[in-house]
């Protein structure tokens, strides 16, 4: 099949982002990438888990343990979980060749990354302000935000990332081109919310624990 060839929803392809050769190298580069940055992520994370418990302590409050806002936390975790959801939905009307169902998903899909983005820029200045948590507080404070920030940076990469793919097709439709382009977008904004399950567990909920 030709990437430029004209398709109506009884010849569009079941797996259309694996019909050509160049949707099947951009699969590959992406496992190439995405095993980058697994070991990027797994990095950040063992080092969180050596600094956590390098905190000022105030009082009879241990900052690590008392600083972090669970249903804040809980909140910007479904947030995220559900524009997985939502991305699942795209990509379903995407293999069913209807576009702009698919462009209404991921649109959703944008918001709610947005939301959780901003909920991500509150809770850091919430810490700021009212904790004097900060970057070069202490080497916990260095770990924390380097972590959850660079995820937070991810979310943003991979939503300028789905905006873009949406804007420039909006006039080209569906076809075998950007199709991979669309899904491999998609895979890239499953993978940066399975990081934010961790982060939840290994950061939030065990801080709380202490």
């Amino acid at each position: 099949m030709k990437a430029d060839e004209k398709f109506t929803y009884e010849t569009w392809p079941a797996a259309p982002e694996k019909q050509t050769l160049d949707g099947k190298n951009k699969f590959l580069g992406f496992w190439l990438f995405l095993g980058g940055e697994t070991v990027l992520f797994a990095t950040l994370f063992a080092t969180y888990l050596a600094l956590k418990d390098s905190v000022p302590v105030s009082g009879e409050h241990n900052l690590a343990k008392d600083l972090f806002e669970i249903p804040l936390v809980f909140m910007m975790t479904m947030l995220l979980l559900t524009s997985s959801l939502t991305s699942v939905y795209a990509m379903y009307h995407m293999k069913n060749f209807n576009f702009k169902k698919m462009q209404l998903w991921l649109g959703i899909t944008v918001l709610l990354g947005l939301a959780f983005l901003g909920f991500e820029i509150y809770e850091f200045n919430h810490y700021v302000h009212e904790y004097g948590h900060t970057f070069t507080s202490s080497a916990f404070g260095t770990a924390f935000y380097t972590l959850v920030g660079f995820h937070g940076g991810h979310v943003a990469f991979g939503l300028a990332w789905i905006i873009t793919l949406m804007f420039r097709n909006a006039k080209r439709g569906l076809n075998l081109y950007n199709a991979p382009k669309f899904y491999v977008a998609s895979l890239y904004w499953h993978f940066i919310d399975v990081v934010w399950v961790f982060i939840f567990t290994v950061v939030y909920l065990m801080g709380m624990v202490g």
